[in-house]
């Protein structure tokens, strides 16, 4: 299944205004200003273009009809082949410089709202949803820019220069096209978002809705047959899916009405500036031009009709995105001192408590731990005893509560995110595999890494004789999430990165899950072997085969150390860890059957 689902759609300052959401966003355009800017200007110059050349091919046709000497067509026959040509180079360069500046900003966009998810270490997401926020919403963040503010700008500008125009052959039919501009570009734009914004608030948490019904429908197929819920489970997804075709099919409604308005009010607009022409005694070749020159005005001011539409139906999006852009970061400041993380290290857990919630019980509750270099600790107990949050502390996606975790005498919050992995870091909870080859997993612990070293740690996992087996070889892709890979496969895979990737601290959360206890045994003690020497190991298991050799073991329960010390003293003295040891070591004789 996609994870645990967001207490809300919307997890940033409940406060964001009207217009905070655009404002949100555009902050990050500001270093793509000039393209846009350029861009605007270009959309106006063709939109001008256009209507020059409509009025200019106006006055050539109703001009010739009356048989002029050609030298006078001469002037308006070359300026109807520039514009028809200006025209079109201005739309291109315009697309061009628009799309380059938006894409520019989009990939900012995507990496911010990326890292924004990345960072929020205490909330789940479901998947279906940040998809929707990476890919839905960010688009909205393009169309905000291409289909709303360029446009509008451009017919805005139009709009004011073809009354200028107009002025200059006849006041009153300048005023009329005035009328007939304000209703295109500031009437119809208004009603078009009143009729709109119901039903294009709802678009885009629906569609976020359904591309986690689509997720949990895929990759939670067989969970949800093995628990009866399949049908359940599709019949919300088409009740969705219906809403999802209403909304838009009302959406598709009510813009047609707004378009027809549109089109009447360019015919009454036309009509109107004519009247006005023929009352002021203008000439009957400058009517037509009027005329027709103030279709295509009204025309190109319709532009902000559908840029109302648009900027309704994307505020849902931006919003979401703006929430995310607006977030206080969740990660402490680089610290200014120690900031050479290679090397030996030590590490210290002193008191450290962590909640999930306030008012639970502690996961942890006043666990103390020393890691010094080359020193090799397993942390050892019952599901829920809190070992996974110990490792979750370790490598900093988890703050404690109260205590302190040091790194060199160093609080571990102290250190820079991106650069703690390469002192503290290893295989942990539901390592995830990507849809990629074997190679390219594995360089993502060490990307310099060669095939000789790919080849080590791939046998110190326990994988190279599968990867051999490979027709492809190191080029094999392993599917999504690993799913061309068995249980244990996906395991020494994900192990191997851990090896080769060697952090100082090298973090073990159960690295041979998924396999028999031979294999296992086998694989632990190859891993063990392979980490450098002066490096520290924290091995988080339930297996207690394979630990005599290491230097402690720490007995966590109900987030409690219960008992701490080596193999043999610990399988010596009544406790959890004999008992637990008997247990194990009589399930894998064959003597009784261990349940899990």
């Amino acid at each position: 299944m996609s994870g645990q689902r967001e207490p809300t759609a919307a997890t940033g300052p409940a406060s964001t205004g009207r217009v905070a959401a655009e404002r949100a966003v555009l902050r990050l355009a500001r270093p793509y200003l000039g393209r846009l800017v350029g861009a605007g200007l270009l959309a106006a110059a063709t939109e001008f273009a256009g209507l020059a050349l409509m009025a200019t091919a106006t006055w050539l046709l109703m001009s010739a009809a009356g048989q002029p000497p050609l030298d006078r067509l001469t002037v308006a026959i070359v300026a109807v082949r520039a514009l028809a040509i200006s025209r079109g180079v201005f739309r291109y360069t315009e697309r061009l410089a628009g799309h380059d500046a938006v894409l520019r900003m989009i990939t900012d966009v995507r990496a911010r709202v990326f890292a924004t998810l990345a960072a929020r270490r205490g909330a789940t997401h479901r998947s279906g949803d940040v998809l929707s926020r990476l890919v839905s919403d960010v688009e909205a963040v393009q169309d905000l820019l291409l289909r709303v503010l360029v446009p509008a700008s451009a017919a805005a500008v139009v709009g004011v220069l073809a009354v200028a125009v107009a002025a200059l052959i006849s006041v009153p039919a300048a005023g009329a096209l005035t009328v007939g501009l304000l209703v295109a570009g500031v009437a119809l734009p208004a009603l078009a978002t009143a009729v709109t914004r119901r039903s294009a608030a709802e678009v885009a948490p629906l569609r976020g809705a359904l591309a986690t019904d689509a997720i949990d429908l895929t990759h939670g197929a067989a969970d949800l047959a093995a628990f009866g819920a399949t049908e359940g489970a599709l019949r919300a997804a088409e009740q969705r899916a219906h809403r999802l075709a209403r909304l838009e099919r009302r959406l598709a409604a009510t813009g047609f009405a707004v378009d027809a308005a549109g089109v009447l009010t360019a015919g009454a607009t036309a009509a109107a500036v004519v009247l006005a022409a023929l009352a002021a005694d203008v000439s009957g070749v400058l009517v037509g031009v009027l005329a027709v020159g103030a279709l295509a005005a009204v025309e190109v001011t319709l532009a902000l009709v559908t840029a109302a539409r648009q900027w309704t139906q994307l505020r849902p999006g931006l919003t979401r995105v703006a929430d995310l852009l607006d977030a206080e970061p969740q990660t402490a400041p680089p610290a200014t001192g120690r900031t050479d993380l290679a090397g030996p290290h030590e590490l210290r857990f002193v008191d450290v408590t962590v909640r999930y919630r306030a008012g639970a019980a502690p996961a942890l509750d006043g666990v103390s731990l020393d890691l010094p270099a080359g020193r090799r600790i397993a942390v050892v107990g019952p599901s829920g005893a809190g070992k996974s949050t110990l490792a979750a502390v370790l490598t900093g996606t988890v703050r404690p509560a109260s205590g302190r975790v040091t790194l060199d005498g160093h609080d571990l919050s102290a250190y820079a995110e991106e650069a703690l992995p390469r002192a503290v870091g290893g295989l942990l909870a539901e390592a995830y595999v990507f849809h990629a080859t074997v190679r390219e997993n594995l360089l993502l612990g060490r990307p310099a890494a060669g095939e000789e070293e790919l080849t080590a740690a791939t046998a110190a996992a326990g994988l190279l004789d599968w990867v051999q087996a490979q027709p492809a070889g190191w080029d094999t892709v392993v599917g999504e999430e690993g799913g061309q890979l068995s249980g244990g496969q996906r395991q020494r895979l994900a192990l191997a990165r851990a090896l080769l990737a060697a952090p100082a601290v090298l973090v073990l959360d159960e690295p041979t899950e998924g396999l028999d206890p031979t294999a296992a045994d086998a694989v632990l003690a190859s891993a063990l072997a392979f980490t450098p020497a002066g490096h520290s190991v924290l091995l988080i298991t339930h297996r207690l085969s394979g630990l005599a050799e290491l230097d402690e073991i720490v007995v966590l329960d109900g987030g409690r150390v219960i008992q701490r010390g080596r193999h043999a003293e610990l399988v010596a003295a009544p406790g959890w860890y004999r008992d637990q040891w008997l247990l194990q070591t009589a399930a894998e004789r064959g003597y009784l059957a261990l349940a899990p």
